[in-house]
């Protein structure tokens, strides 16, 4: 077995340990699943750490409205294959239900008011942990993250209150009201990802794959036309073959030029570039420096 292979198994054996530890540990779990890739991933970890039984969790996907299409019927589509159950948090509820202002501008995100949702579908579900499949390697402030990240009876993580997670023991115990977010493949990379993927002809939305898109070139970046962004005069649109590293919302997530068509040329792809995902293609991310960070310490994700 090549090194490639053993490095992917022991991967995949942390992911399941964590996952199994996860349902021993907390009473009422749940996994947030939106239909793009790592939470893809995520469901095929539960299927080998659970199946034949049922997952011991729902899954959950907090909507923003803003979604890609594909993204939403990849995701009920796999929730139909598998069998279990999914529990939608709506954005747009959240707003009219707190009367949040939106972000302004020509590229708005739900970012920040996604929390307002999700906090609300942990408190009305009960639930005590919620399983992710953020990674170490997407941003500077998941990076400070332990797999078992405690949050507050507001949602929100401090990064200076971090527990120590030394020989892989995960400590699940947490103050009446507090809240645990974990992440089962912090340690993976977007390549170890896009491995896993091959190695297990794991299925995706097409748009993750190239494909002919009109955008709007936006700062040297391609933004999709829909029906949240459409061009102006002073607009320069073109039609170009792209794909998608990383699936937010239609709004504020970028294409990336690419002939890649199958999961081998995405790897390649991957292999040559110096960039992370969500710094060529979240434009939300590059408001500041602390942009993810403000948003965690408020209860995001």
């Amino acid at each position: 077995m090549s090194n490639s292979k053993e490095y992917l198994n022991q991967l995949e054996d942390e992911a399941i340990y964590i996952l199994r530890e996860t349902a021993a540990q907390f009473e009422k779990p749940a996994l947030l699943f939106s239909g793009g890739k790592d939470s893809i991933v995520l469901v095929h970890l539960a299927l080998k750490a659970f199946r034949p039984g049922k997952f011991p969790f729902p899954l959950v996907h907090i909507d923003t409205g803003h979604n890609f299409p594909e993204a939403i019927a990849f995701r009920d589509y796999l929730v139909n294959q598998i069998g279990e159950k999914l529990i939608v948090g709506s954005v747009e509820d959240s707003i009219k239900k707190y009367n949040l202002k939106e972000t302004q501008g020509r590229f708005p995100s739900r970012n920040a008011l996604q929390t307002y949702a999700l906090l609300d579908t942990i408190q009305e579900n009960e639930f005590d942990a919620c399983i992710g499949g953020a990674r170490r390697d997407e941003e500077k402030a998941r990076a400070k993250e332990r797999i078992f990240s405690v949050r507050d009876d507001f949602g929100q993580w401090d990064p200076k209150l971090q527990r120590p997670e030394l020989w892989d023991i995960l400590n699940g115990k947490v103050a009446k009201g507090h809240n645990v977010r974990v992440f089962p493949i912090s340690n993976w990379t977007e390549l170890d990802v896009w491995n896993y993927i091959q190695k297990y002809n794991i299925e995706l939305p097409e748009l993750y794959f190239a494909h002919d898109r009109e955008c709007i070139v936006h700062q040297d970046k391609l933004v999709a036309t829909s029906t949240f962004i459409q061009p102006l005069p002073t607009d320069t649109v073109v039609v170009e073959k792209v794909r998608y590293r990383t699936v937010g919302d239609m709004t504020c997530t970028a294409a990336v030029p690419s002939e890649a068509a199958t999961v081998q040329d995405i790897i390649e792809d991957i292999i040559q570039t110096r960039i992370s995902e969500r710094g060529q293609t979240r434009l939300d991310d590059q408001l500041s420096e602390a942009a993810m960070e403000d948003r965690k310490k408020q209860g995001y994700f």
